[in-house]
């Protein structure tokens, strides 16, 4: 009976706390600013041609920044707790799904660069194409290519923070002119493709850690 009753008031707690979210979300006041003309009316200045990468990387671009913070910061937890000193071997994977490895992650790779290229003008950039890098590392462990993490080295830790960093150095240099990443119009695009670049090498290797420092091949201990 009591465990009934503990059950039905998180439920009853979890839908209250939804329903004000929802109540919440409907008495939102009319936005004083409309962003997507506000948006259009700024893209001659953003440095590239596609609104979401506008924004992501020029006029919310800190926040981007504390993004990637954020998930560099979930991966060095995930490595504290659970990294082994030397990486175990990989599981034996079938010939069949190995050589299919083999050939959809060079294939993922072009994905992930043209994805990274097209960001400036249509839906893409760094962040896809980083999931997509990630994905192909996790593709070629689970197939039994590529061992699982243990604690990582010295070009894979700069390969982690890179992105970050650059996109930090590019935040400080600018802050000389007054504000967080205020691009000059002239050199804004090239600063994003620099930063782009950076992180979809860093956002790859992030995404794929946080599943390849967890892994147990065949043989591990539980």
């Amino acid at each position: 009976m009591i465990p009934l009753l503990k059950r039905a008031a998180v439920i009853l707690a979890a839908a209250s706390f939804a329903g004000a979210l929802v109540f919440a979300m409907l008495d939102l006041p009319a936005p004083g600013v409309h962003l997507p003309a506000a948006v259009e009316a700024n893209m001659a200045a953003s440095g590239v041609a596609h609104p979401v990468t506008a924004v992501l990387l020029n006029f919310r671009g800190y926040d981007t920044l504390l993004e990637v913070g954020v998930l560099l910061l979930a991966l060095l937890g995930v490595l504290a707790v659970g990294a082994r000193a030397t990486p175990p071997a990989p599981a034996p994977g079938e010939p069949v799904k190995r050589m299919f490895a083999r050939l959809a992650a060079p294939l993922m790779v072009l994905v992930a660069v043209y994805l990274l290229w097209a960001g400036a003008i249509q839906p893409g950039g760094a962040f896809q194409a980083g999931a997509v890098l990630g994905a192909a590392a996790v593709l070629l462990h689970l197939t039994g290519i590529l061992p699982g993490w243990g604690a990582p080295g010295l070009r894979l830790r700069a390969g982690l923070a890179a992105g970050f960093l650059i996109f930090l150095v590019v935040a400080g240099a600018l802050l000389a002119q007054g504000a967080v990443l205020a691009y000059p119009p002239a050199q804004a695009g090239r600063l994003i493709l620099l930063i782009e670049a950076g992180l979809t090498v860093s956002l790859g290797l992030i995404l794929a850690g946080l599943f390849l420092a967890l892994s147990r091949d065949s043989g591990d201990e539980a």
